[in-house]
């Protein structure tokens, strides 16, 4: 065999980070296969389905320590154009099918949703809320003068008199587009209209935005968009009732260039004009969820009058068309930090020709437009009560505080809650397993997975048919908490075998010089289960989430809270009782945990449907005390203090109070496992 065909090349999957080394020559669909990723295929790999398209990517991954180019993928063959040239089967540009390429070199390869057997469930789902309708946008219907030869002013002119006359609407602003729709409007309405004006915050001039012939009796609508970093969530409302008309969710396709938002300020630093790229990928995503959200209200795209926007800070650099690198090192500046208003065609949004984009202000480097939502969601800053509230991702953001101060802060939990880098981790998706209980005496699992209401261990789960493929972000919260209050994990996050316990054998297996816990076999393999390694990654997310929370109470000088708030589309799966037991928010009244969903979301609606909210987020940012986490002296000491679970000095009596107390297991021969 020659040097060159032994060859081995480091291949990584996005978005799942699976990650091999494969001799060259290997076809793409088999290295998938044997790393277990996620890549579809009904034809056999005879290039037919085109199930398995993958889109190599290409550029320097200091994430990975790897760099990606075109000669580390075979060139395109003729299968390939065969099936290019099939008009119902076209490959979009780059696109490869992964049962013809083969690995040339060092690869990166990004999994296209389409090409996904479980498809991710995107929670990101419009929360119910009381919201006051006051828009920012709003119709008048007015009666015009018609021109006369002894009164030469125009029409946009006479149109603005006519609404000071009418409404006392004065400095109304028409630009260009106002002028190519007014005069066919005035005359098919014999010079009545309906004008559509946007007022912004309150703080200046209306300006036109559309004009119908006559009494328009319809309504006007917008978008709230929340770019996270895994996804991107669209709700299209109508804006003179509220309601919301549909809501839509997609991958953020920007984490083909790197899952947590540091790997993506590396990516914009190691390639040249790699933001442009991330931005143009962001910008497609919202104008699918455009037309998605659109199709499904029944409106035609350009019915949008008006988009907000809230994002974390480097999301919003990338919407933006700002290259986020000086977000990557301290003092951490944003270009801007305050709210904008923009044209929609500015940051190249297809809805109506004159929308305008209103964007939440950021509040630092690391705390952005979309923590100021759900500050805003929330009213942190309007009550007595002290109030945590987490919005949990790849990072977290936190906000502490009452109507009298109030803090926040950003911390790196990075993606392993969102089962990304976990041995078996998935995002959500049906088959995936989502809640984990463990019996305390037989130590044995069983569990639900998203697609089927019945536990693994009730006689209705043998209706179900689904297959079981992994573990999403709860569900391996919930099981590392249950190995704890089951003995099977040490405070130090170290799994162990319990005595005594027979069938435990059959769970705890041997893997290497450490255990695993399974949780699901198949065909007497295991098929999920969790790793030391898994363990570990959990633990430093969980540390550096609750050391940023000991961060804002010691700075806000109290030592418990009144109430504790998960949000996010992630947080609103989480169960309270199991985030407690593992560490990841402090001791506190179960009863007073709660999940809100999508808050993100809920604050970026507040802000589209009510006006005066802008100005109120604005005024409340300006006060909050940001905390910078990556400079803070003591972050590290609770950092590693927090490593343990639930924590290593920290008590935990209230929730003692409700489970009982947590097992104090030991590791009783550590240097028998060690030479295994």
């Amino acid at each position: 065999m020659s040097n060159e065909s032994s060859e081995l090349c480091d291949v990584i999957f996005l978005p799942s980070g699976r990650r091999g080394k494969f001799k060259k020559g290997t076809p793409v669909l088999q290295v998938a296969r044997e790393l277990g990723v996620d890549l579809d295929s009904v034809c056999g790999g005879r290039g037919i389905c085109t199930k398995c398209m993958i889109s190599p990517t290409y550029g320097v991954y200091s994430k990975f320590g790897i760099s990606s180019s075109e000669s580390s993928i075979s060139p395109i063959n003729a299968v390939e154009k065969a099936a290019s040239d099939r008009k119902h089967l076209s490959l979009p540009k780059g696109a490869r099918l992964g049962c013809q390429a083969k690995v040339e070199g060092d690869l990166v390869i990004d999994v296209p949703l389409d090409s996904q057997v479980h498809k991710q469930i995107v929670r990101k789902r419009a929360e119910v809320r009381n919201i006051i309708v006051d828009p920012s946008t709003r119709l008048y219907f007015v009666e015009v003068e018609p021109p006369d030869i002894d009164n030469p002013e125009g029409d946009l002119e006479r149109l603005k008199e006519a609404l000071y006359r009418q409404w006392k609407l004065a400095g109304i602003i028409g630009d260009l587009r106002t002028l190519q729709m007014l005069q066919k409007a005035l005359r098919d309405g014999k010079w009545k209209v309906t004008v559509a004006i946007y007022f912004g915050q309150g703080r200046s001039n209306g300006r036109i935005v559309n004009v119908w012939p006559g009494f328009y009796s319809g309504s006007v609508y917008g978008i709230a968009f929340d770019i996270g970093s895994t996804t991107v969530a669209a709700h299209c409302c109508d804006l003179r009732t509220g309601e919301v008309l549909s809501s839509a969710g997609l991958m953020n396709p920007q984490i083909r260039y790197g899952e947590d938002l540091m790997s993506r300020v590396s990516y914009s630093q190691m390639n040249p004009g790699g933001f442009t790229v991330m931005t143009s990928a962001v910008r497609e995503a919202m104008n699918a969820l455009i037309g998605q959200v659109t199709a499904e209200a029944m409106l035609d795209r350009h019915e949008i009058l008006e988009a907000v926007v809230v994002a974390n800070p480097i999301m919003h650099h990338l919407f933006l068309g700002i290259d986020p690198v000086e977000l990557g090192v301290a003092p951490f500046a944003l270009a801007s930090s305050h709210s904008m208003t923009l044209w929609g065609k500015e940051v190249e949004l297809d809805m109506h020709p004159d929308s305008r984009v209103y964007i939440l202000p950021c509040i630092a480097g690391h705390v952005g437009a979309d923590c100021a939502a759900v500050v805003l969601s929330e009213q942190v800053a309007h009550g007595d009560t002290t109030s945590l509230v987490i919005d949990v991702g790849t990072n977290a953001e936190i906000v502490l505080g009452n109507k009298h101060k109030i803090f926040a802060c950003s911390s790196p939990t990075g993606p392993a809650f969102e089962g990304a880098q976990i041995s078996c981790g998935q995002r959500a998706a049906n088959g995936v397993i989502e809640s984990v209980r463990i019996d305390p005496e037989t130590k044995l699992p069983y569990f639900k997975v998203i697609g089927s209401e019945a536990w693994s261990n009730e006689e209705a789960f043998l209706d179900y048919t689904g297959g079981i493929s992994g573990i999403c972000g709860s569900g391996i919260i919930e099981v590392i908490a249950e190995m704890r209050m089951a003995g099977i994990l040490t405070e130090d996050g170290e799994i162990i075998r319990p005595d005594g316990v027979e069938d435990s054998y059959n769970y705890v297996i041997e893997d290497n010089r450490t255990f695993s816990f399974v949780l699901h076999y198949e065909d007497e393999v295991p098929k999920v289960f969790v790793s030391q390694n898994d363990i570990r990654a959990i633990q430093l997310g969980k540390a550096a989430l609750y050391a940023g929370i000991k961060l804002l109470m010691e700075k806000a000088g109290v030592e418990s809270v009144d109430r504790v708030t998960l949000a996010g589309a992630f947080g609103a799966k989480i169960s309270p009782r199991h985030a407690m037991t593992l560490g990841m928010i402090p001791d506190c009244d179960l009863n007073k945990v709660s999940s809100v969903g999508n808050a993100a979301g809920t604050g970026a609606r507040i802000a589209l449907l009510n006006a005066s909210s802008r100005r109120d987020i604005e005024l409340t940012v300006e006060k909050i005390e940001k905390i910078e986490t990556a400079t803070a002296p003591d972050f590290q000491r609770h950092f590693v203090e927090a490593m343990a679970i639930p924590h290593k000095v920290d008590k935990y009596s209230v929730l003692e109070s409700v489970i009982g107390k947590i097992p104090d297991v030991q590791v009783k021969d550590r240097r028998k496992r060690r030479r295994r």
